[in-house]
């Protein structure tokens, strides 16, 4: 992809820097060549067609075990990719979904991405003992801010060796991110091997995604990587700017509200 010269400029000056560092580039097998427009020319015609491409979200703390199976039936209802749901859940999303083809998904140092890395990487190995086919991480936000690459580096290369052939999305928290950091944060995940890069965890305020951000994550991660669309995405129209930006994955909680719209 032909990146704006200023952009690509930044994109090689961050590059050389994490060279200098050391921080070498993995590829993994669940990092696949993906769109980069998301669903190709009138693939989406109407809200129910948004359906393989939207996790169907619950990650309130107040989430009971009678809401994830109400989410799973949803998943299996509407045809969902799957469910996102906090690690303390995902047996009981795992048993609600075997037999089918939907995911489940578990988030790792939710929502603050400021546990040690060793937690993390014990949060992982324990959710994919439980059944999650996915994992949600929150990058190290401080150390990103600190320009500690190093460390942001190996936190998320740790979770995705710790996940083996298990999807890592690296959530970025692009509220909380200056634009370089955007970028910076973009690099390290495909560096060290994640298989996605996510905009929000949802729970900053008016910290939704943006498809602003969207398009800039897509752009610097280029093809080789997915980039999910998370956060405040509430209706048909918005949905479907995400997916145009970029985006070949949606993190929504109104999820059967969207697809059940009329699209106006």
């Amino acid at each position: 992809m032909d990146l704006p010269e200023d952009l690509q400029q930044l994109v090689l000056k961050l590059t050389r820097e994490m060279d200098t560092l050391g921080l070498e580039p993995f590829e993994t097998s669940s990092q696949v060549q993906l769109e980069t427009s998301g669903p190709g020319p009138g693939a989406i015609e109407k809200p129910a067609d948004l359906a393989p491409w939207i996790e169907h979200t619950m990650l309130k703390q107040q989430a009971t075990r009678q809401d994830i199976v109400k989410l799973c039936n949803e998943a299996k209802q509407f045809g969902f990719h799957g469910v996102c749901v906090n690690p303390c859940f995902v047996r009981e999303a795992r048993q609600e979904l075997t037999g089918t083809n939907y995911s489940v998904i578990s988030v790792i140092g939710f929502p603050l991405g400021a546990t040690l890395t060793s937690v993390k990487v014990e949060e992982t190995k324990q959710v994919i003992k439980l059944g999650a086919d996915e994992v949600d991480m929150v990058i190290a936000i401080g150390p990103l801010k600190d320009k500690d690459y190093k460390k942001v580096y190996q936190d998320i290369r740790s979770v995705v060796i710790a996940a083996s052939t298990v999807p890592v999305k690296v959530i970025l928290e692009t509220a909380l991110l200056e634009y370089e950091e955007k970028i910076a944060a973009c690099l390290l995940a495909k560096r060290a091997g994640a298989a996605f890069v996510k905009t929000s965890t949802g729970f900053v305020y008016n910290g939704g995604a943006k498809k602003e951000d969207v398009s800039l994550m897509r752009a610097v991660v280029g093809n080789r990587i997915g980039v999910k669309a998370a956060g405040g995405i509430r209706d048909f129209n918005t949905a479907c700017e995400m997916l145009k930006a970029g985006a070949n994955r949606l993190g929504c909680s109104l999820s059967v509200q969207i697809v059940s719209s009329r699209g106006d």
